[in-house]
């Protein structure tokens, strides 16, 4: 009797086991939406590229779901989001959008994604199960960042053309409020406590913070000006934090490098040369490395964050929008 009842329970377990999603495999792969060359470019741990996955036409913002199964990519010029099964390094579906989405994000459940449809000046909201769009919030013109608190209850969008953060709630669909900032306001990123709102100004050159709980602008304008470069070069965009929330990565676009700030006193540790118009950067887990995309140099610049200094620069094709790294 008793092996009969421990072979039961272990039929049971195995049972629940296969019952859980599996999940991802940690792979440390690197994926480079360029928006020229229509393809998502894989690069395994060593820089080598595994593959080139064609896409729709003009991928750029890209976010893995929660267990790193699938990759989503927005394509702008064929009004989708492309799905990428990791594992397989394939698109394996596509979720059709309004016109020339650009950046989006996963609501926390991950049942809705919010993207910016850059041309009809709106952050719409997809039930990603049903393909349908369940919300429709009209924006300022050429609406580009979009992020979702933690709690699901807010999201914010870039307005390029308004100069504004608007504020939605997600539950009404109503803009709550509009917070002016810098000219050409384009990404976000949330501090780990919560607590600030980084917003990039592209043709201002600054940095704003946005109080959370206020949601008001919290001091003066971060400013950034690297080694013979002038302030108005400067052309923020990409940032990417790390997770004890000490440093913060600054892409600078034009002006060719990448600053990391310390968060909380704002002063700028280190400029770092990269390639051409770096646009968009990001971090590995264990944070040893940050890895930048460069528009106009064809290529993505590999640094090592111990030193900050750039370790090497690989070509990856036409017009590099996004990087984000698989683990």
């Amino acid at each position: 009797m008793k092996r009969l009842a421990l072979s039961a329970a272990i039929a049971l377990l195995l049972a629940a086991g296969a019952a859980l999603p599996a999940l991802a495999k940690d792979t440390g792969m690197i994926f480079v939406s360029t928006e020229k060359g229509n393809e998502v470019v894989v690069l395994d741990k060593d820089y080598n590229v595994v593959k080139r996955i064609k896409t729709s036409r003009r991928p750029r913002d890209m976010h893995f779901n929660a267990d790193h199964t699938l990759l989503y990519v927005a394509c702008g010029d064929d009004d989708a989001i492309d799905i990428i099964d990791v594992e397989k390094l394939e698109v394996v579906d596509s979720i059709p959008t309004g016109p020339s989405p650009e950046v989006f994000a996963f609501s926390p459940d991950e049942k809705l994604i919010y993207v910016s449809n850059e041309e009809d000046s709106r952050l719409e909201a997809i039930d990603v199960e049903s393909r349908i769009s369940v919300q429709d919030v009209p924006t300022g013109a050429e609406p580009e960042g979009v992020l979702v608190t933690p709690d699901g209850k807010t999201a914010f969008v870039t307005s390029e053309v308004a100069d504004m953060v608007h504020v939605v709630d997600t539950a009404t669909g109503a803009v709550t409020k509009n917070i002016l900032v810098g000219t050409r306001p384009r990404r976000f990123i949330l501090t780990p406590d919560g607590s600030e709102l980084w917003v990039s100004c592209e043709l201002s050159s600054e940095i704003y913070i946005i109080d959370t709980k206020t949601l008001e602008i919290k001091g003066d304008s971060l400013i950034f000006v690297p080694p013979g470069f002038r302030e108005e070069d400067v052309t923020p965009v990409g940032m990417a934090v790390t997770q004890d929330g000490s440093k913060i990565y600054v892409s600078l676009g034009r002006a060719n490098h990448v600053a990391v700030v310390d968060a909380k006193t704002h002063d700028v540790l280190q400029y770092i040369l990269v390639g051409k118009r770096a646009w968009s950067v990001d971090l590995s887990r264990d944070e040893k490395t940050a890895i930048v995309a460069n528009g106009l140099s064809d290529d993505i610049t590999v640094i090592d964050t111990a030193s900050m200094k750039p370790v090497k620069s690989l070509p990856i094709g036409r017009v590099p929008h996004s990087v984000v790294i698989d683990d």
